[in-house]
């Protein structure tokens, strides 16, 4: 069976993710890993963390994938012991001696795609430094990910949905020659997704421009391999691994579902549904193709093409269990067939429409900013919890 591998950048995240059928989470932890400026995970939550996971009978794993510098490793150093005792499944590690101090302190390693791993004779040299799964470069094609994973002595990982890096996977400059921010310490303030016009000093035009004169010519679209399971699952691949820790927990939970669906589908007897590649439309994305696996990347992404943003309308303040209801403390106006996302560190991210409100005992169809609102819910829902509305654009 594949493994598929959802991020997570909080506790609503991981708990979206392990709902919606991820066989295992991976997560960061502050000072660490390559998304500074997600919320994170600190040291003391870990072992909570890893409850969750492995109560969902799923595995965790930890990012510890930065540029290490000499305070760095001591520094790591210091924490591995109570990762360990954390129970952790496993560390994610690009650096050489990271990742010897994670061999020694007997964690499961796993290098990062920020190693670059690209042929079979690192892979038989990585095997040697005691890492057990290899996730391979970006900008791989399918051909060349058969393969290597033919003949190769590690477990092998792949990204098939999130966003792409113009630089080769992840090792950029912009953002320290922009803002003095290391995106190899996982500091990118992402450049590369504003929109630019390029000139000679002669002021001559290097690029075709667009509206105002500006194009996004530095940001590639989201990896979407929703159509080609089939190719994926026979490749020899052991975990598909989706990109997104800094993305929503509906996001999360939504691109996991769809792809737990599509993997189960081709177990029983293949058939592409087009409502996957909708749903995966109706989350953030900046357009879709597929990355290397194929061709060369498309250019020229907007920043999000989903049809939909969510406004936050209220917070949940209490929950009934006898009659599956909530009291919502509303922010702003609420109808029925407003379709709503409920999000909470415990209860992930649930999905459903307004389809029955009540105030004082009394049906309504319309709840107006600072009132509150009884809402049947779907799913238990806890005080505390965010309540959205998507909104057209």
């Amino acid at each position: 069976m594949v493994e598929l591998l959802s991020p997570a950048g909080n506790f609503t995240s991981l708990a979206s993710a392990l709902k919606n059928g991820a066989d295992s989470v991976y997560i960061g932890i502050q000072g660490f890993n390559m998304r500074a400026h997600s919320t994170n995970f600190s040291l003391s939550e870990l072992e909570r963390a890893v409850d969750m996971a492995h109560k969902h009978e799923s595995r965790l794993y930890v990012c510890t994938n930065t540029m290490m510098r000499n305070q760095d490793l001591h520094a790591l150093e210091k924490i591995l012991p109570l990762v360990f005792e954390s129970g952790v499944d496993a560390l994610i590690v690009s650096d050489l001696g990271a990742l010897e101090l994670i061999r020694d302190h007997h964690l499961e390693a796993h290098y990062s795609v920020q190693g670059n791993a690209s042929n079979t004779r690192t892979l038989h040299t990585l095997k040697k430094l005691g890492v057990k799964r290899a996730i391979l470069s970006r900008e791989l094609s399918l051909e060349e990910i058969k393969q290597i994973t033919s003949n190769s002595p590690l477990e092998i990982e792949v990204f098939i949905h999130g966003a792409q890096c113009m630089a080769l996977s992840g090792r950029c400059f912009l953002s320290s020659y922009l803002y003095q921010k290391n995106a190899n310490c996982g500091e990118c303030l992402q450049p590369c997704r504003k929109v630019w016009k390029m000139e000679c000093e002669d002021g001559s035009k290097l690029i075709l421009e667009k509206e105002d004169n500006m194009t996004h010519f530095l940001s590639p679209r989201d990896m979407c391999m929703i159509e080609y399971i089939p190719e994926l699952m026979e490749s020899g691949v052991a975990a598909f691994k989706i990109e997104g820790r800094a993305r929503s927990a509906d996001y999360v939970g939504e691109v996991t579902r769809v792809y737990q669906e599509a993997i189960n589908t081709y177990h029983n007897g293949w058939s592409f549904k087009n409502k996957w590649l909708d749903d995966l439309k109706n989350v953030f994305n900046r357009g879709f193709d597929q990355g290397f696996y194929f061709q060369k990347p498309l250019q020229d992404s907007p920043s999000n093409q989903s049809p939909y943003i969510k406004k936050d309308v209220g917070q949940v303040v209490n929950y009934f269990s006898q009659v599956k209801a909530a009291e919502l403390r509303l922010w702003s106006d609420l109808k029925l067939g407003d379709e709503l996302i409920i999000q909470g560190p415990t209860t992930g991210s649930v999905k459903q429409k307004a389809e029955s409100m009540q105030i004082d005992g009394l049906d309504i169809k319309k709840a107006i900013k600072g009132q509150n609102v009884g809402l049947k819910v779907a799913e238990k829902v806890r005080s505390g919890d965010l309540v959205y509305k998507k909104v057209k654009r």
